[in-house]
């Protein structure tokens, strides 16, 4: 294929998808606002579902804002050939390749981030503000960037610089050694994660004694899973949602409480929600998450690796000559399809993966208390609980609350 048919179906693959997504989210935003449901009338008012609706639009209207601001800008810079003057401006200061590629996605990333701050301070400073979950200072939002920076330039440039450098060394057979190399650091940012890269951003304590850890421990020994890391993360300095999760495999398990959610909630409902992230755990949901997700690297790197040396795609980017970082970019368009497919086949497994792990909490805890924190989790969030059932089918890794209380409630 010539480099202006490249350029093309490039250019048809952003405007294609694009149109796909914003149609879809016009489908969802033009859902009718519901009357209160039988299952949710204790706990939801018909203000409540239209300040939800208020959130949606204001969310909708904004994301159109900034995801057509990046579609023009990246379009005209295909166009254009911008991506290429960049390549041909660099190449005249810099004659290393792999440095050349390092700087090059470091321009990139810096121009990308300097385009996305003023729309991401937008978001948390007013929308956030408005609906009442914004909690973050500037202090702590120009900090958390920072901070992300200096985490991106150490681990995101060594794993690109390995990555380039093992192109450079073993040509097309770079992508399993790479795949090897990504794969065990995945595992290890799992493992360690709440140890190393958590504490960078939030504080963790232990779980104070009482009746919720002491509710906690007698569960997880009913259903033997010894769990002596319980942490309460201030989730409260940046906003007022909530969440739980898990982290880590074997011994170094650790179930992360945000304390949102431990004021939000009833020491028996906090109990069921525990229950059903020890269901994920039980029924290897976590393990096989991990294995598909290091299959997903594995399928994309395989795929690139037969567009790494093209040079007709650094040619359709605007380049005079094959240059690898322009193929990057030209690959993770020209992917997008395939990772659209493979994320609807992930949401669909996630969907599943979710009510099993209800069941798994009814079973062995009980249903009641878990449906009871589900409705106030989406309640408190402002969640959309009419959501287009294609919006669900694309979008959605959790089922709809409506689907999830009706298994609950049997």
């Amino acid at each position: 294929m010539e480099s202006e048919d490249i350029k093309y179906l490039l250019l048809l693959i952003l405007i294609l998808g694009f149109f796909a997504e914003k149609s879809l989210s016009y489908l969802n935003i033009k859902r009718p606002v519901p009357a209160i449901p039988k299952t949710l009338d204790q706990y939801i008012s018909q203000q409540k579902l239209l300040e939800s609706k208020s959130y949606q639009w204001a969310n909708f209207r904004f994301g159109l804002l900034t995801s057509t601001t990046v579609f023009i800008l990246t379009i005209a810079f295909i166009y254009f050939g911008v991506f290429g003057w960049l390549d041909i401006f660099l190449k005249g200061h810099i004659t290393h390749p792999i440095l050349l590629s390092l700087v090059y996605f470091a321009v990139v990333f810096i121009g990308s981030d300097i385009i996305s701050i003023p729309f991401d301070y937008y978001q948390t400073f007013v929308i956030e503000e408005k609906f009442g979950f914004n909690k973050s200072t500037k202090k702590t939002y120009f900090s958390d960037k920072i901070k992300g920076y200096i985490i991106s330039i150490v681990i995101g440039g060594l794993l690109l610089g390995t990555l380039l450098w093992l192109i450079h060394q073993m040509g097309k057979d770079f992508w399993w050694q790479f795949w090897l190399v990504s794969g065990i650091f995945m595992v290890v940012v799992n493992m360690f994660y709440t140890a190393w890269f958590l504490p960078l951003f939030n504080k963790l304590t232990p779980l104070e004694e009482g009746e919720l850890k002491n509710s906690i421990v007698r569960y997880a020994r009913s259903v033997d899973f010894p769990l002596d890391n319980i942490l309460v993360m201030d989730g409260s300095k940046r906003s007022a949602k909530a969440n739980a999760f898990f982290s880590g495999f074997g011994k170094r398990k650790k179930v992360v409480l945000f304390d949102t959610l431990i004021e939000q909630h009833t020491p028996d409902e906090l109990v069921a929600v525990l229950a059903h992230e020890i269901g994920h755990y039980k029924k290897k949901h976590i393990l096989w998450s991990m294995v598909t997700s290091v299959l997903q690297v594995g399928i994309l790197l395989f795929i690139l690796a037969q567009f790494i040396h093209s040079e007709q795609m650094s040619l359709a980017l605007g380049g005079t000559e094959m240059a690898i970082h322009l193929n990057i970019i030209g690959f993770t368009i020209l992917f997008s399809p395939i990772s659209a497919i493979l994320g609807i086949g992930m949401n669909l497994l996630s969907r599943k993966n979710e009510f099993e792990a209800d069941a798994f909490a009814k079973k062995t805890y009980d249903g009641k208390p878990l449906a009871e924190a589900l409705k106030t989790l989406s309640v408190n969030s402002l969640s959309n609980i009419n959501p287009h059932p294609w919006y669900v089918f694309f979008n959605y890794s959790h089922p709809p609350l409506l689907e999830r209380l009706e298994r609950l409630e049997k």
